[in-house]
């Protein structure tokens, strides 16, 4: 979103599916019923949930948050969640009993797989295991170490962010990182000029956390702290507003970031934080944070919300950019990304069938696309590093595509996470 532009809510249009004149123009009826697209784009199947991989295992169901990173060959590197939380519902990357020794729990079947695109053709070229044992790994964020995939779950001994390496060919030992909180994660992003990292908490009345490593060499060490308005402690973010104006912020520290129980956001409160409305996807993009409350709002049918963060002690505001007064227009927002010619694309997981949609940075938001298969959410919107192509996930399908087509920054990259 070059320049600052503000974004705000376009609230006077009302949205039926295919017939936005914003954005890239309604959506066509896919003849193969998977995803309709606007005119002049389609898709490819990059893989689908029980097909081998190159390691042996099988691609797990449940495809989440993920994340492009460019390989040392030009590749694109897809990393991708998939949350699993019952083994005994089936669908994970092996069978009971044949959990490999680097699963961090072999009852868990919760995972992180790895998947290798070819930049021009956009055929899968390789994919493995790379993370195992862990419990509804639900999103995550890019970081130049590796993806950072968040456990929703807070069973006894899970609930925790874990680093995973994209040049990884094979399942490697999990490597926890408890300084970022334990709680039931949903996303994290990372300031990629100061290197402060901001985690969502999917609850109702989850907190905001961010930490800002002590040092540089050490980029997941710090004290962690909870985001608080102030002035108003103990705010829910759900009775914010477009069109008010951004509310000062200010950061509380918090004592126990591993708690034994499901506590953080407790701790958070009693130091006067704000409740975030199932606070989920979430990501960096001009400055500033973007995230998504998925129930906030009028209606409680969601909001995103905009954080400027102006550092440690320096204070920073918090705002509504959007809010649904409407299902039809905004229905429970969830993984967003900028793309790099700035308008904010995000999922939905919603209650009235689902779509991927924009908020361009005049304001209007438009349909891009619809899963036509069934009412199940999309994930893991990303974006290919250099532009040319959109990925996203059909979750419960469990089917990964790669979209193309004439987007306006095609070819102009942004800034590569892997970097």
């Amino acid at each position: 979103m070059s320049g600052g532009a503000a974004l705000a809510l376009y609230l006077g249009l009302r949205r039926r599916p295919g017939s936005r004149a914003v954005g890239y123009g309604p959506l066509v009826p896919d003849p193969e019923g998977l995803l309709d697209l606007p005119e002049g784009f389609a898709y490819r199947v990059i893989d689908r949930v029980g097909e081998r991989m190159d390691d042996g295992y099988r691609v797990p169901g449940r495809p989440d948050g993920m994340a492009a990173f460019t390989g040392p060959e030009g590749q694109v590197i897809l990393m991708r969640n998939h949350e699993l939380t019952d083994p005994a519902k089936g669908g994970g990357a092996y069978g009971p009993g044949e959990a490999p020794p680097e699963a961090f729990d072999p009852r868990a079947p919760g995972a992180v797989t790895r998947v290798v695109v070819d930049p021009a053709t956009l055929e899968r070229r390789a994919s493995n295991l790379v993370l195992c044992g862990t419990l509804t790994n639900c999103a995550g964020g890019p970081t130049p170490w590796g993806w950072l995939s968040c456990e929703e779950n807070v069973d006894p001994g899970h609930g925790y962010v874990f680093l995973c390496d994209p040049a990884a060919t094979r399942v490697q030992p999990p490597r926890r990182l408890p300084a970022l909180g334990r709680c039931r994660h949903e996303a994290a992003c990372r300031d990629p000029a100061r290197g402060v990292l901001y985690l969502s908490e999917d609850r109702p009345d989850g907190a905001l956390y961010r930490l800002i490593p002590t040092d540089p060499a050490e980029p997941f060490v710090g004290p962690l702290e909870a985001l608080r308005v102030v002035g108003r402690p103990g705010v829910r973010t759900g009775g914010l507003r477009v069109g008010e104006a951004p509310a000062p912020i200010e950061w509380v520290p918090l004592d126990e970031p591993d708690p034994v129980g499901d506590t953080l956001r407790v701790e958070a409160q009693a130091r006067g934080a704000a409740l975030i409305a199932r606070g989920e996807g979430i990501t960096f993009a001009d400055g500033h944070v973007f995230l998504a409350a998925t129930i906030g709002g009028p209606i409680e049918r969601g909001q995103i919300l905009r954080i400027r963060d102006e550092g440690e002690g320096e204070g920073g505001t918090i705002e509504v950019i959007a809010e649904s007064h409407d299902p039809d227009l905004l229905d429970m927002p969830d993984n967003l990304t900028m793309a790099p010619w700035g308008e904010l694309f995000f999922c939905e997981d919603g209650l009235l069938g689902n779509f991927l949609r924009g908020l361009a940075a005049d304001g209007a938001i438009f349909d891009f696309a619809r899963n036509a298969r069934s009412s199940g959410e999309l994930a893991g919107v990303t974006f290919a590093p250099d532009g040319r192509a959109l990925f996203v996930n059909l979750y419960v399908e469990g089917i990964t595509v790669a979209i193309t087509g004439p987007f306006p920054g095609a070819g102009a990259g942004r800034e590569d996470a892997s970097a």
